[in-house]
């Protein structure tokens, strides 16, 4: 069906925004989970908020299902295509339309990158807290619908905490704004319920975000530990003892392995484990609270302590944990890369178990995560010329369920998209899905909003999301709901 609206789209948008070209479709088939892929009938490239409204509102005239994409470094399936549907790309709004020092926020369009945010503000003393370790790539509309965080998320928190407004094109193609100037808007909170419905409730054209002023001090260093046990109650002791570091994360040795052959960021080769330590904030505060930290990382047995003397050295030390994903390509062609939360004092027993579900799997997993919320990442690795990506997906999908027996998340800030949706009944009754169904429904009533991801598929079929409707053959009796 989208094809023959072909010349519609054309005249809404310009000949040079509608990409229907084979070949140029399949750069579309789907985001970093590269595990699923989908060509859509067509992509759309629109320039404006008012071209992006155009879009949709034909989609929404004539049914067809859409799915907003920022840059495809997702890694849940969020941006995974319908077959029968459009791609409504974001990555020509790409403006930074204010830069407000003395409010302390910026107004930008969905396909500015998250770090060009921070360097636009920096002349003002400025930044933008949230920083995934895609910052560089990743783009701020996708920040949004995914609700990401990143490794200094432990302290400042996650997208949701540093977002004012938004102004949206819902699935009926008209436009709003949810949220505003204020920190405090009354009524329910649609803003807060759109960040992180992960492009399900519509399409975010112009985002207004907080700007922070850069800490006074900033100190960072690199513990080494015999286990990654050892490591794990290191973290525990230092928030009980009060401290909140900006940063705390966790390499394991096989993560640092892939870090050193790829960018030689200069950690320890022999070490089982390493966490990173940052701490910012009064320059008084931080030398304390750093000194604590030195201590209880020995007390916890710490083999070696590097500590970056400069703001150069510093910059390498993370350049190293924000390679680590990519840079495990260089010991695995293949992986999977999941995304779980566990209680930050169950650190140990989750990895002690990831480990014996690994070695049962007959696979190996790095583990690369941010310790200080125990927000997990585990890199399930795998081969498929020994035909290991079926099991691979099992351990993948098993660990992530893992974090939920174990009190956790299924996801801290990748999201649920196609890849988890259908563990979401894991973590939430029937109930839940079906209030969560029912918002859904409220913005986007025909289900063709970025179909198919966060909510659990459908068991039977013709059934559609949102409000429950009977399937034909139950309504003739023929069949039964379980």
């Amino acid at each position: 069906m989208p094809h023959r609206l072909r010349g519609e789209f054309v005249a809404a948008l310009g000949v040079d925004a509608v990409v229907d070209d084979p070949v140029e479709l399949r750069m579309y088939e789907c985001d970093g989970l590269t595990g699923f892929r989908v060509v859509p009938s067509l992509v759309l490239l629109p320039r404006t908020a008012e071209a992006v409204a155009a879009a949709v509102g034909i989609c929404a005239r004539e049914r067809i299902p859409f799915v907003a994409r920022g840059a495809g470094t997702g890694l849940s399936g969020g941006a995974l295509p319908v077959a029968d549907g459009v791609v409504i790309s974001l990555q020509r709004l790409r403006s930074i339309v204010e830069i407000d020092p003395v409010n302390r926020r910026a107004v930008v369009e969905p396909g500015v990158t998250n770090l060009d945010i921070s360097r636009a503000a920096a002349p003002y003393g400025l930044y933008f807290a949230p920083d995934p370790s895609s910052q560089q790539v990743c783009t701020i509309g996708g920040n949004v619908a995914e609700n990401s965080g990143g490794a200094h998320c432990l302290k400042y928190g996650f997208t949701v905490h540093h977002i004012l407004s938004v102004d949206v094109v819902l699935p009926d193609g008209t436009s709003t704004v949810l949220g505003g100037d204020s920190p405090h808007v009354g009524g329910y909170d649609l803003l807060g319920s759109f960040i992180g419905a992960e492009g399900t409730l519509g399409i975010v054209t112009r985002i207004t975000v907080k700007l922070l002023a850069k800490p006074a001090a900033v100190r960072t260093l690199v513990a080494d530990f015999p286990s990654i046990e050892r490591a794990g109650d290191t973290v525990t002791a230092m928030i009980s003892a009060g401290i909140v570091p900006a940063a705390v994360e966790m390499m394991d040795a096989v993560a640092i392995e892939a870090v050193e052959a790829a960018v030689a960021a200069g950690y320890s080769r022999d070490t089982a484990a390493a966490l990173i330590i940052e701490l910012d904030g009064p320059a008084g505060e931080v030398a304390v609270q750093f000194a604590e930290v030195e201590q209880l990382c020995r007390d916890h047995g710490t083999t070696k302590l590097r500590k970056a003397a400069d703001a150069q050295e510093r910059a390498v030390v993370w350049k190293g944990r924000k390679a680590a994903f990519a840079a495990v390509g260089r010991i695995s062609p293949n992986y999977i890369v999941q995304d779980g939360v566990v209680p930050r004092t169950l650190l140990t027993t989750a990895l002690t178990k990831i480990a014996e579900m690994a070695a049962a799997a007959g696979l190996r997993v790095s583990n690369v995560f941010h310790a200080g919320d125990g927000n997990l990442h585990p890199l399930v690795l795998y081969s498929e010329a020994a035909g290991e990506a079926e099991r691979a997906e099992e351990l993948s999908r098993a660990i992530a369920e893992l974090c939920v027996e174990l009190g956790g998340s299924l996801s801290g800030e990748h999201g649920i998209g196609t890849d988890k949706a259908c563990s979401m009944p894991r973590q939430f009754s029937a109930d839940d899905l079906a209030t969560m169904a029912r918002l859904r429904a409220a913005y986007d009533p025909h289900g063709i909003c970025n179909p198919g991801k966060l909510l659990p598929t459908p068991r039977l079929c013709g059934e559609k999301p949102g409000v429950y409707r009977p399937h034909p053959l139950e309504a003739a009796g023929v069949i039964e709901r379980m």
